[in-house]
């Protein structure tokens, strides 16, 4: 599956979670380790305002971080029109950990989404379903990716899931999840 039509597939879930997110629960402790749902958010527009840029080429514009919940719909569409414009997915993007592919850096974006999804949606005991295939195509993408990204901040190590998880909750695991 491409990164574009995984962009289209998470979106929906993704906003879904955020716009479910109440004020009093920006506080609350998320499975990704040092990041309440507040931090989340704002590790998710910055990064979007960063990897928008990348993208274009450009330097980024400091994110307004005062109002996570209202900004977030905005950072994120400008990251997917980033990632959606033509050519995009064929250049060298400056990564936080290096120059990457395009298209590759965009399957990082889906994964970071997917993932941080769960987290928020976990914290704020909200349900969270994103499509198997949407997952399952995350997944494989992890699997060949993390590896040598494992330092214990960016990505921990992985964890055994319980055996009866579901396929986001084994894609959380993998990524160092509890």
């Amino acid at each position: 599956m491409d990164p574009l039509t995984q962009l289209e597939q998470l979106g929906p879930h993704l906003g879904g979670v955020v716009a479910g997110i109440r004020p009093d629960q920006l506080d609350a402790p998320t499975p990704c380790d040092d990041f309440t749902v507040r931090g989340v958010l704002d590790h998710m527009i910055g990064g979007a305002a960063a990897f928008a840029a990348a993208y274009r080429g450009t330097e980024p514009a400091e994110p307004d971080l005062h109002d996570p919940l209202g900004t977030f719909g905005d950072a994120l569409g400008d990251l997917v029109a980033a990632i959606s414009a033509p050519g995009a997915l064929d250049q060298t993007v400056q990564a936080p950990f290096g120059p990457v592919p395009g298209e590759t850096f965009a399957r990082f974006v889906v994964l970071d989404g997917l993932v941080h999804g769960w987290d928020m949606a976990v914290a704020t005991a909200q349900p969270y379903e994103p499509p198997d295939a949407l997952v399952a195509a995350a997944d494989a993408f992890a699997h060949q990716a993390l590896d040598p990204l494992r330092d214990g901040q960016t990505f921990a190590d992985a964890v055994e899931p319980a055996p009866d998880a579901s396929p986001i909750e084994r894609l959380a695991s993998y990524t160092g999840r509890h």
